[in-house]
């Protein structure tokens, strides 16, 4: 027997038309290229998402057609967010950090037949306009000749033409692509209800939060992962929007948190350590009092930074983890209340973990085809099921083997969950080191080495050995006018890891390479230091 309940479809439509009817006086705030800002409500935001999805009628696209993007977070962005998906296209999200070959790529894997790109992008077109199919682009800010104007196609729609369309909650919204750090970019395919149901989790009091009162300001970028599904969260709930177009340096970010009143924002570490060491060398410029969340994810901050925020600046730093395939949130590090009890340092201790599952995401650990315990100790490889979890790859048969039979996704982490389900990253499956038959983890020795008061930024990596296999190698890069050398930095390490887990040397590097969405390269570190041998070897 079913339940007497009405057939609702929870659609991208359903939350803008949510919006329109009950917060069309909040506002949505653009920093522009010039620095200068672009201010408009939510009635504004909507009547625009209304005629972009009439234009996309006009073209001529078919149902489920793409739409790609190559943007940076603004309110043109944002009517894409919504415009695209509820004219029954999908929405396709490029990061513009990708290599032209890989955007040239996932254009045509995608079957993008129209792209929307920021006027401070448009160069970027050289690198792989002649090795596309795009049948129309349009530039959101100024057009150069030759190309069209996001405005112009705007303008020529008729917002009473628009209709709320009855879609299948089923049907695809949007597709990102993952960085493609092992084989070509793939492409996860999001349904209506897995933006829907993300968006309702996201908003929960013990996952971000988000309120209609709140003032959020994501700065991991809309072209990764849909920034975290945030701009849905936000509009779901009607909460103002702050979007820092291109200007992500420490000085830009810190007049937004301030002078919008930001009370949460969202970011990779990379960010935040950047903000911290401004912060730390002029703690009184900035009022930052409103904020009381900055949401870190996209690799795993430190102890140190987490403690530093909070101790130094009164600043709470919230650890959540996800991944493309995920829509992308899969955990959240709230304290419980069976922690107020904990010392500082044992509360600290769980901060510095990925989290507990969000409501209706399940995890388990797989070592040798079996869960291991949850005893914060055993390591394994962590699965994840849920309804914003991706069930396959789009048009390819490559990762299939990421998909189990019994319907989880192995997420390629290596972690271990503790007896209230907190899960910590213990290393990715590529980049755990084994030692002499003994696993080491380099997250956790990166961990240590960036709350060193000298260290900005660390990786440790695998090094060949003809003894071990294997032995640990720190790549370093020290604060600027800062000096360490490498003894201070491995008795640094010492208090904390056993002596055979030390890395074998210290290299300091003016940087380390990333990847497009901000994590260290590896792969390159581990090339360039194929051949390495330490010092007196």
């Amino acid at each position: 027997m079913k339940g007497l309940i009405q057939d609702y479809q929870l659609t991208v439509p359903a939350i803008l038309q949510r919006t329109e009817t009950l917060y069309g006086p909040k506002e949505i705030v653009t920093r522009k290229p010039d620095k200068s800002f672009h201010r408009y409500t939510y009635t504004d935001f909507v009547t625009r998402a209304k005629k972009l999805a009439v234009a996309l009628d006009d073209l001529g696209l078919e149902p489920y057609d793409r739409v790609a993007t190559l943007a940076w977070n603004t309110h043109e962005h944002l009517e894409a967010y919504f415009g695209v998906p509820s004219s029954g296209r999908v929405l396709h999200t490029i990061n513009p950090r990708l290599s032209p070959d890989d955007i040239a790529y996932i254009i045509e894997h995608a079957g993008d037949r129209v792209l929307l790109i920021d006027e401070t992008m448009v160069k970027l077109l050289d690198g792989f306009k002649d090795d596309v199919s795009l049948e129309h682009v349009f530039v959101f800010g100024s057009a150069p000749e030759g190309l069209e104007s996001y405005e112009d196609l705007l303008a020529g729609a008729d917002e009473g033409a628009f209709r709320y369309p009855d879609l299948d909650e089923e049907d695809a919204a949007a597709i990102c692509y993952t960085s493609g750090t092992t084989g070509r970019p793939k492409g996860a395919l999001y349904s209506h209800r897995a933006i829907a149901l993300h968006s309702m989790a996201s908003a929960m009091a013990d996952t971000i939060g988000i309120r209609e009162r709140d003032v959020v300001m994501p700065v991991v970028p809309m072209f990764h992962v849909n920034a975290w599904g945030l701009p849905y969260t936000c509009t779901l709930v009607g909460a103002t929007q702050v979007m820092p177009g291109a200007h992500l340096d420490p000085e830009s970010l810190l007049e937004d948190l301030a002078n919008e009143r930001v009370t949460v924002t969202a970011g990779v570490p990379t960010i935040w350590l950047g903000i911290l060491h401004a912060l730390d060398a002029d703690p009184e410029t900035y009022d930052l009092s409103a904020l009381r969340s900055m949401i870190v994810g996209g690799s795993a901050a430190p102890e140190g930074v987490i403690r530093a925020y909070k101790e130094r600046h009164g600043l709470n730093v919230v650890h959540a983890w996800g991944m493309t395939e995920m829509s992308p949130l899969g955990t959240i590090c709230n304290l419980r209340s069976m922690m107020d009890d904990l010392t500082e340092d044992e509360r600290y201790r769980i901060k510095a973990k990925q989290g507990s599952p969000v409501p209706f995401i399940e995890v388990r650990a797989m070592a040798e085809g079996e869960p291991v315990p949850w005893d914060g100790e055993s390591m394994g490889e962590l699965e994840v099921r849920g309804p914003w979890v991706a069930s396959a790859y789009f048009n390819t048969d490559e990762g299939a083997d990421k998909f189990t039979d019994d319907g989880w996704f192995r997420t390629g982490d290596i972690v271990t969950i503790d007896e209230n389900g907190y899960v910590e990253i213990q290393d990715r499956t590529k980049d755990l080191i084994k030692s002499g038959g003994e696993w080491i983890s380099s997250v956790a020795l990166e961990n240590a080495l960036m709350s060193h008061e000298a260290v900005a930024e660390a990786a440790v990596i695998a090094i060949p050995d003809e003894k071990w296999q294997e032995r640990p190698l720190g790549v370093v890069v020290l604060k600027e006018g800062a000096e360490a050398t490498e003894e201070e930095l491995l008795s640094h390490l010492s208090g904390e890891f056993p002596k055979w887990s030390l890395p074998d040397a210290m290299e300091f590097v003016e940087e380390i390479p990333h990847t497009a969405t901000g994590k260290a390269l590896k792969m390159k570190l581990r090339e360039q230091f194929q051949d390495y041998t330490p010092a007196g070897s």
